[in-house]
């Protein structure tokens, strides 16, 4: 039996025959030589690919959406109808590259890295480049991404240039061409991770049996390189600053923060004092001595760049200059990405390497040179025209595809901004295979590859991440299009070696601190309010439940009680006024409010705008959640987007059938958190989110349920309702053989320390928090202001008396409205000076200009 049939034996039931990759005459393909005859690599995988069959491929490729879902990979398209953040897309056939071919595509790699690396250097150094005349002055000082505040700031060791990204195709003739370099906040490399995790999931004997390399070390190169950046010599704390959770690529920044250990942080997580760069925890400030950076060089400092910034840090340049913060890439790299270099790179290779590259950068013509702006006016149709220094809302446009009035305001344009503007050719893209969901076909693609600065010289990422077009015939590429991605594999004849130095790299290394123990306060701020939001939303769903069963219960309801009953509802979901100024008709006829309340994402309080708000918070502190957190996050998101159609037909039909997915999956996030995470500040966090808002629930329900006093059957129907919202209804039951009222209704969700939604069961679990805060001295004879609030909202219920609670004043029970009421008023005391105490210590960067509008 051969490899092939080893792994690909055809279920029963799928369709007969092999799935197949056809020749396509004429067509640039980069699965074949120049004999027609298949590639190594290429050979095994279409063989193997072809004998698992459509049906086969089909189930791979829906498990690999599943584990992509899962682990909530997403990548943002800006502008995009419909969910802010799209699925991250994974063609289910690998790119295939042999060990042979590679080998060569590697050195030049390495080589142009070293190239740029000093070309960096130079441009804010000597400039011998400029006053060799390798390069034209108004090549430098016209482009944007030239930042003169950076002149003279030079990182430690040989490197200036960290990380590197360049994208490429390959020629006609076999070789490699590249188009573009990415040098200030190059992405992907974490894309390239989750897809070979992905793919060794979806196909694990064929990953196996190809004998793909390991990427795994790249990333521990670039850990092991930062580390060693740190300016004090000692084991740094490492953060990846990010734009935030709108950001296109936020997925890729929380995914590698937690696979390398590092502190997501945000702009408001960090602030410049005493000459260094701190990220503020709840135990303090925490000094930062590498940043490894996904904003853009210009936004990086309000002070000192781009004034109405709003994603960097006041400050940072100084520090930077002087030595105590290393930055990578370093500010000002962007100018790296200037296409006017790309004219005159064969010249400066010259005179810095002493020799032209190995690998080939596609012919670019410059608008500010007198002969190239006379060849891009006269083939303007031919070439590909775009801004030397990218933007956003500056994309490349083919003079080919544009009219007559679109051609003449783009070349007058370029009149008046000479200096702005590059043109290339239309390089023909080869195609390789993609699965389309019934056949294999063939699909222009575009491989980004990767370098890491090291000791002595740079290691290449063995892969990459490879986009393709959306059709057969679409040439054009770009993730902001929906191009989908493949993971790209290095294939040898033999297994990798594996040296015992590569294992012990992928052992974590000690840190002073688990990043665990020092979240940033953003991150532990928002897991504080996942815990309170998705309280709410399970609590108001419970309620809204329980009113939709007794409205739709075979035994009617007074008025009275359903007047209460809804008016309820308001108080607890904070959706007023709602049913509290209700007319007598809209009371008799609650449908409308009532469905309002569930489904109007624009209504605050409701459950929609509720859950929303959770899926914010969790967003937000993505890197300190768990896979299957993240998972049971998705399954709620998706059942939001159900909601609707589930809710179709109204009253009539069930609604809180509707509501059991979302609770369900609510109910699931609780467990995982209570069974599943590490008891650090992050979960205490959560958990007293969890408990105040549960506690206010309660509060809430047992204030609008039992404050009034009605018929027999009246206070029937509204004490089961509370125990039913309560989940205590089976307890109270089972008990009432011996006793049962609202007294013991009243005991059961008050005061019962074995029932853990019982108020008194919250206020206990608060009490063993607080003790346990960073901030927390317990031997400190004065109490602090929180617990001084929470020590009298537990002394009073303690203290509570029911018969006394339950006394009436004609229609009403004054002593339970005047407890709850006081009881809330507490919590709430109570949660503000948590938040004071802990969150509300972050001062923003200050706008110095205008707001910002929009980030690349």
């Amino acid at each position: 039996m051969n490899q092939s049939q080893s792994i690909n034996q055809t279920p029963v039931g799928t369709p007969a025959g092999p799935l197949e990759y056809p020749s396509s005459p004429g067509v640039l393909d980069e699965t074949r030589g120049a004999d027609g005859a298949l590639k190594p690599g290429w050979d095994y995988l279409l063989d193997s690919i072809g004998n698992l069959g459509a049906e086969v491929m089909r189930q791979r490729e829906q498990k690999a959406r599943r584990i992509l879902r899962d682990d909530g990979a997403s990548y943002n398209i800006y502008g995009k109808p419909g969910s802010a953040s799209n699925s991250w897309e994974l063609d289910p056939v690998p790119h295939v590259i042999s060990s042979e071919d590679w080998s060569g595509i590697e050195t030049g790699l390495v080589e142009r890295s070293e190239l740029f690396n000093l070309i960096l250097r130079d441009l804010y150094g000597p400039r011998d480049l400029i006053r060799h005349g390798a390069l034209p002055p108004e090549a430098l000082y016209s482009h944007g991404g030239f930042l003169r505040a950076c002149q003279g700031m030079q990182m430690p060791g040989e490197h200036e240039l960290i990380l590197h990204a360049v994208d490429m195709v390959r020629q006609a003739d076999g070789t490699m061409c590249i188009l573009s370099d990415r040098t200030q906040v190059p992405s992907g490399a974490g894309y390239v991770l989750e897809n070979r995790t992905v793919m060794s999931r979806v196909f694990p004997s064929l990953y196996r049996d190809s004998h793909v390399h390991r990427i795994a070390n790249f990333y521990q190169r670039l850990r092991l390189k930062l580390t060693s950046l740190a300016p004090s010599g000692d084991i740094p704390r490492i953060a990846l600053l990010t734009p935030g959770a709108h950001n296109e690529t936020y997925f890729e920044h929380a995914y590698l923060a937690n696979y390398m250990g590092f502190s997501l942080v945000q702009s408001g997580d960090l602030v410049v004092r005493n000459g260094f760069l701190w990220m503020k925890s709840l135990d303090g400030l925490k000094r930062v001595e590498v940043l490894l950076r996904r904003v853009d060089d210009e936004f990086c400092d309000p002070v000192e760049l781009r004034p109405d910034s709003q994603l960097g840090v006041p400050g940072l340049l100084e520090i930077v200059r002087n030595g105590r913060l290393v930055v990578a890439n370093p500010l000002g790299s962007g100018v790296l990405e200037n296409a006017i270099l790309l004219k005159y790179l064969p010249k400066i290779a010259t005179q810095l390497l002493g020799r032209e590259l190995r690998l080939a950068t596609v012919k670019t013509f410059w608008a500010g040179d007198d002969a190239d702006f006379e060849h891009i006016t006269r083939d303007f149709d031919n070439l590909i025209i775009k801004r030397a220094w990218r933007a956003a809302g500056q994309a490349s446009v083919y003079g080919g595809d544009l009219d007559d009035n679109q051609k003449q305001a783009l070349l007058a344009d370029i009149h008046r901004h000479r200096y702005h503007y590059v043109a290339q050719p239309r390089l023909a893209k080869p195609c390789i295979p993609a699965f389309n969901g019934t056949a294999l076909e063939p699909r222009a693609n575009l491989l980004r590859t990767f370098s890491v600065a090291t000791d002595s010289s740079y290691t290449v990422l063995p892969g990459g991440l490879t986009r393709i077009a959306t059709s057969t015939e679409g040439q054009f590429i770009s993730m902001q299009e929906g191009s989908p991605s493949k993971d790209t594999w290095i294939t040898a004849s033999e297994p990798e070696r594996v040296l015992q130095a590569d294992l012990d790299e992928d052992q974590p290394r000690s840190l002073p601190e688990t990043q665990a123990d020092s979240l940033p306060s953003r991150v532990v701020e928002n897991l504080y309010w996942m815990g309170r939001y998705a309280e709410r939303a399970e609590a108001s769903m419970r309620l809204l439940r329980t009113v939709f069963v007794l409205l739709n219960g075979e035994e009617p309801i007074s008025p009275e009680a359903q007047r209460i009953l809804l008016q309820t509802v308001s108080q607890a979901t904070y959706t007023l006024p709602g049913f509290t100024a209700a007319t007598p008709e809209q009371l008799a006829n609650p449908e409308p409010e009532l469905l309002q309340i569930v489904r109007d994402g624009k209504r605050s309080g409701s459950v929609r705008s509720t859950i929303e708000s959770m899926l914010r918070a969790a967003e937000e502190s993505k890197e300190s959640l768990s896979t299957d957190t993240i998972r049971v996050i998705n399954d709620l998101r998706d059942a939001l987007d159900n909601l609707d159609a589930d809710l179709v037909g109204g009253l009539a039909s069930a609604p809180e059938e509707a509501l059991d997915p979302l609770v369900t999956a609510l109910a699931g996030l609780s467990g995982l958190t209570q069974e599943s995470m590490i008891r650090s500040v992050g979960w205490r966090f959560m958990d007293m989110g969890k408990r105040i808002e549960r506690s206010l629930q309660t509060i809430a329900t047992v204030k609008g349920l039992l404050s009034s006093v009605g018929g027999e059957m009246d206070q029937s129907v509204l004490l089961t309702a509370m125990l039913t919202s309560m989940e205590a209804l089976m307890t109270y039951r089972r008990r009432g053989r011996e006793r049962h009222g609202m007294e013991l209704g009243l005991e059961l969700v008050l005061l019962d320390r074995s029932n853990p939604r019982s108020l008194i069961f919250q206020l206990e679990r608060l009490e063993e928090h607080l003790q346990e805060l960073p901030t927390s001295d317990p031997a400190a004879g004065e109490l602090d202001e929180e617990a001084r609030a929470l020590l009298e909202a537990t002394s009073t219920l303690k203290l509570t008396r029911l018969p006394h609670l339950l006394q009436t004043s004609g229609s009403t029970r004054p002593e339970v409205n005047a407890l709850m009421t006081q009881l809330a008023g507490l919590l709430r005391e109570f949660s503000r000076f948590i938040s004071d105490k802990h969150f509300d210590h972050r001062s923003g960067p200050q706008q110095l200009f205008t707001t910002i509008r929009g980030v690349r």
